[in-house]
């Protein structure tokens, strides 16, 4: 009996495994349809769908700030403005609500900022054929604009407090940008498999760099891929076909250098 019941158990426990290996492979294949699907796009078509998925995830990290931070939970409450105060005093209640809102008004807040950044980074990158520090800072700017003008920080001046917030988040952006960069550089035998990476993360393919690696199948045997060659290196059937799929539509992929 014991040996049966733990024949049983150990029968659920690789039957759950598998469930979950067979759920989190369903979940990488729609997120490699959609990414190829979004490479696919023109550019406005891209830039709206990434520009609302941006600010889903702002509304969602803002909501939840401002729910930490509502006046009623926190042990410094927003002060109430004083009777006729100045504009200046004003200007300042309302940066310290922008910063210290309810739920509401922090999902609004950073749905705008991070929509903003994921849309113009998105336009960016695909006019500049890239990421850089000149997209990035652009992103930022727009992004830090559109905030003070949606959160109300820019009163009595919006125009100006939108340009100096804007400024702000850009200078910050860069400087994140350069350190990254530093930190980041790519060794020198990775420069051989620049634009097999590029074809990868296209397709959320990402973990498969390493087999390319193994294989040397570097940036100039693209054209030259077979089913067979990727097989030998490892990369399941349905990769398989998202690559040489990828490689046949996109000449960028498909031609010698």
């Amino acid at each position: 009996m014991a040996m049966a019941s733990s024949s049983s158990a150990s029968a659920a426990a690789a039957r759950g495994g598998n469930l979950v290996e067979e759920w989190s492979g369903r979940v990488k294949a729609l997120e490699a349809g959609f990414r190829k699907w979004m490479a696919e796009q023109p550019t406005h078509i891209e830039a709206a769908v990434t520009t609302a998925v941006g600010a889903v995830q702002g509304a969602a990290l803002g909501g939840l700030m401002g729910t930490l931070t509502a006046d009623g939970g926190s042990p410094f409450p927003t002060p109430p403005p004083p009777p006729n105060a100045n504009p200046q005093a004003m200007a300042s209640f309302k940066q310290a609500q922008a910063l210290a809102g309810g739920p509401l008004v922090q999902a609004r807040n950073f749905a705008v900022m991070t929509g903003a950044n994921a849309g113009i980074s998105c336009v960016m990158r695909r006019i500049r054929g890239g990421e850089d520090i000149q997209g990035s800072m652009a992103a930022a700017f727009g992004s830090g604009a559109l905030f003070s003008i949606v959160s109300g920080m820019g009163t009595p001046n919006p125009v100006a407090n939108a340009i100096t917030t804007g400024a702000a988040f850009a200078i910050f952006q860069g400087g994140f940008f350069m350190i990254g960069q530093k930190f980041s550089k790519p060794q020198s035998e990775d420069l051989y498999y620049s634009r097999a990476r590029s074809m990868l993360q296209k397709l959320g393919l990402e973990k498969y760099e390493k087999n390319f690696k193994k294989g040397l199948l570097t940036d100039q045997t693209l054209p030259l891929l077979t089913d067979s060659a990727l097989r030998d290196v490892k990369i399941p059937p349905g990769p398989r076909l998202l690559i040489l799929d990828q490689i046949k539509r996109d000449p960028e992929f498909g031609k010698a250098r």
